[in-house]
């Protein structure tokens, strides 16, 4: 089919909080620096729920194809792509390295100047079109770079990553995004150290991916936090020594922290996508030294509930995108010590279902009863 618009199925978003619905979509051929692949798996992040109800008015772009956390195979690609061919095992990445911006060259960033994480962008970069469409010809809207739930997807060549053909493609789907958001947090973001003690805020896929890399850095305690009980038995088995229900304490998390750390934690992650949760987490860190990661995602325009002068004791306070991996640089190592069980990814799939029951995967996921569900398309 290179060279040929494809014909296949899609899960189509034609209005906020409306179920997904399977549709019959063409696919155009990649252009120049594109690259087409077939989706072979993909999952269901919070990021796709939380565009998925619109919740940002700015996001209501439809008819549209959500998905950003997949692997696959490349089907073909298109002009001036050299560092793929036709049958490479893939994961797309919503935050691109097209390796000669600024950005890209500079060790501080893992930004990319065209190609980084943008939940507005609905059209490819070199030429504003979809590659999608209806039957009827009526253009099918992209969402952060990806869109993965369809059969077939063109991306631009610098949000597709290269991995090892021998490497489990059910297991990578996860290095899309949520295992390397979380473990590249603790790795890269914090550089959490042997022996140190951790908060990590929410346990969902992302906290509990913060959870592995910690442990895998051998932090000596590590305190997970959540309002769901269910998440306890979960946080264990990935390495959490104590947990924390909110509902369950009579003072504020953050004295709670305190009290079991003498004084705090060295790092604390906050991955509920709550602004009370920031605050909680960033009192939760040591006076002196401590280091709070936002990883949430927030879509209301409140801003941070903190006084300019509790910054001065200390404490610190930061973001991080994608884990800081630098995409294609970065990436194809993580896979390799995902290979060698270093990272404990399987542990993260918590339910497997055909692609066709995609809504039954999001209200799995709107209900707390998964980390991440995984479709076969």
């Amino acid at each position: 089919m290179t060279g040929k618009v494809i014909t296949c199925r899609a899960a189509v978003a034609w209005g906020p909080n409306q179920p997904l619905v399977m549709e019959e979509v063409l696919v155009d051929p990649p252009q120049k620096m594109e690259v087409r692949i077939k989706i072979l798996f993909t999952s269901i992040c919070h990021t796709d729920l939380t565009a998925w109800k619109g919740e940002n008015e700015a996001q209501r772009v439809y008819p549209r194809i959500f998905g950003h956390e997949a692997s696959g195979v490349v089907e073909s690609v298109g002009e001036g792509v050299e560092d793929m061919k036709e049958g490479d095992h893939v994961v797309p990445i919503f935050n691109g390295e097209c390796g000669d911006c600024v950005y890209c060259k500079s060790e501080k960033s893992n930004l990319c100047q065209r190609f980084r994480v943008n939940p507005f962008k609905s059209v490819m970069a070199s030429d504003g079109k979809c590659r999608f469409s209806t039957k009827q010809g009526n253009p099918i809207f992209h969402f952060l770079n990806t869109s993965t739930f369809s059969e077939y997807t063109v991306l631009d060549s610098a949000c597709v990553v290269k991995i090892d053909s021998q490497a489990p493609l059910k297991e990578m789907t996860l290095l899309s995004c949520g295992a390397s958001t979380g473990l590249g947090a603790a790795w890269n973001t914090a550089n959490v150290q042997a022996g140190s003690s951790v908060a990590v805020f929410g346990l969902g896929a992302v906290g509990l991916a913060v959870v592995e890399g910690a442990r895998t850095r051998r932090a000596s305690k590590i305190i997970g936090i959540d309002i769901n009980p269910n998440k306890l038995l979960k946080g264990q088995t990935m390495g959490i020594t104590d947990f924390l229900n909110p509902k369950d304490l009579r003072k504020a998390v953050h004295e709670k922290i305190r009290e079991m750390t003498n004084g705090g934690v060295d790092y604390s992650f906050e991955c509920a996508g709550n602004l009370e949760v920031i605050r909680e987490a960033f009192l939760s860190t040591h006076d002196g030294w401590g280091l709070t990661v936002v990883l949430g995602i927030h879509p209301t325009p409140r801003t941070l509930p903190l006084h300019p002068m509790e910054l001065f004791d200390g404490r610190r306070i930061t973001g991080s995108v994608f884990g800081d991996f630098k995409g294609k640089t970065q990436l194809p190592h993580f896979a390799e010590e995902c290979m060698r069980q270093e990272v404990k990814l399987d542990e993260f799939i918590t339910h497997e279902l055909p692609f066709s029951e995609i809504n039954e995967a999001f209200q799995l996921l709107v209900g707390g009863k998964s980390l991440r569900c995984l479709l076969h398309l």
